[in-house]
């Protein structure tokens, strides 16, 4: 109410009403005048409010009964198991969960402690949907920004991608690059190339100084080695760095030349799928801060070589979009199940038989659990690092 008294709890004021109400029901007439001046006087009601809070029956609410399905995935019984793997896949989304969390509960038993044998069995039942409704309330969400620098000597000569690329062979590559410079570019820092595959969605990091043309083919050449299969294409955005002729005479003196194309000035939609990395794979492991010592880059390297790299691509699952359908007017989007990068390149036809066998040999010997802790312990180094050189 506006005249309501703000000095007054609101049990209070309850209490005081239903006193004033079950003496009023029998009170006289007079006596109801003076009920009425206590309950303005008291409440800070108006008159006529007074008197219809006064004649207001009491409903009396029988027990509650909870209608609907029985909750099936108790949050107190499972958040508290399911945040340390969550947070140890990076805050994957439901629907990336329910394929990796049949191989990072074991490794989360084998590293850290066993899961309560209900919890163990929610989980691994337990849908995208129903994950993400356990771990709505924990979730946040971050921005960024990027830097191109438009390169013009060779856009001519390099095509705009579409109907030479074969997006279900692997050997597709998407690369942009990522300025690492805490929101000035001002002066030298370290820039990272991200690399992502279009048919595997396989990742390859490398951080290198500054943007230099000789640098860049540097980073691509060590990327090019740390992939399980054959470089068949290299798509980027019309930025410098990518179109000169360093790249362009890389890929094309070889015995099986490697096309090379680029998205359309502005629209980074060409480039989705490492646009996307950018964030995931980059940001939220290296943020936004500046980092501006060159001795950064070798440890930056080793880390996303090793423990990062090997994170990413053996147990980070992740979604590719199938197909489209038009409904009407709209467009849904449908996509596949969630799988490693892993596990697509073992589906993949162009991926050597001795090639797979090296990846699961290797996988074999990890556990993502201590991969995460090495991640954190070179982090920390790293950070140490780059606060030392300000």
């Amino acid at each position: 109410m506006a005249g309501m008294d703000k000095d007054m709890s609101k049990s209070t004021r309850i209490e005081v009403l239903e006193k004033l109400r079950r003496r009023y029901g029998n009170a006289g007439a007079a006596h109801k005048r003076k009920l009425l001046d206590q309950a303005v006087h008291l409440l800070g009601y108006h008159r006529k409010a007074a008197i219809r809070a006064l004649r207001r029956r009491v409903v009396e609410r029988g027990p509650v009964i909870l209608t609907g399905r029985p909750v099936k995935y108790e949050p107190s019984l499972l958040v508290p198991w399911l945040r340390p793997i969550w947070q140890a896949t990076d805050y994957a989304c439901g629907r990336r969960l329910v394929a990796m969390l049949p191989e990072w509960i074991p490794a989360y038993e084998q590293h850290e402690r066993r899961l309560p044998g209900e919890v163990r069995d929610k989980l691994l039942l337990a849908s995208g949907r129903t994950l993400d409704r356990l771990l709505e309330p924990l979730r946040a969400q971050g921005g960024g920004r990027s830097l191109t620098r438009p390169g013009t000597v060779l856009r001519q000569q390099i095509p705009i991608r579409g109907s030479v690329w074969e997006q279900d062979k692997a050997g597709w590559l998407e690369v942009d690059t990522v300025a690492l410079c805490g929101g000035s570019v001002a002066g030298e820092f370290v820039w990272m190339v991200d690399g992502v595959d279009y048919a595997t969605t396989w990742v390859e990091l490398r951080a290198m100084w500054g943007r230099g043309q000789a640098g860049t083919l540097a980073a691509l050449q060590d990327m090019e080695a740390g992939l399980p299969f054959s470089l068949l294409g290299l798509d980027s955005d019309n930025g410098g760095e990518f179109l000169n002729h360093h790249v362009l005479k890389w890929l094309q003196k070889r015995p099986q030349p490697v096309f090379m194309t680029r998205s359309r000035p502005y629209k980074k939609d060409d480039n989705a799928h490492v646009e996307q990395k950018n964030w995931t794979h980059v940001r939220q492991c290296f943020g936004y801060e500046r980092y501006d010592n060159p001795e950064l880059v070798e440890p930056m390297n080793a880390l996303v070589k090793g423990a990062y790299g090997q994170l990413l691509n053996y147990f980070h699952a992740s979604l590719k979009l199938d197909h489209k359908e038009r409904k009407g007017g709209k467009v849904q989007r449908i996509y596949g199940t969630a799988r490693t990068p892993l596990a697509r390149v073992l589906a993949s036809a162009q991926v050597s038989q001795a090639a797979k066998d090296r990846l699961v040999r290797h996988k074999a010997s990890l556990n993502p659990f201590a991969l995460k802790q090495a991640v954190t312990r070179s982090l920390k180094t790293i950070s140490a690092l780059r606060r030392g050189s300000n």
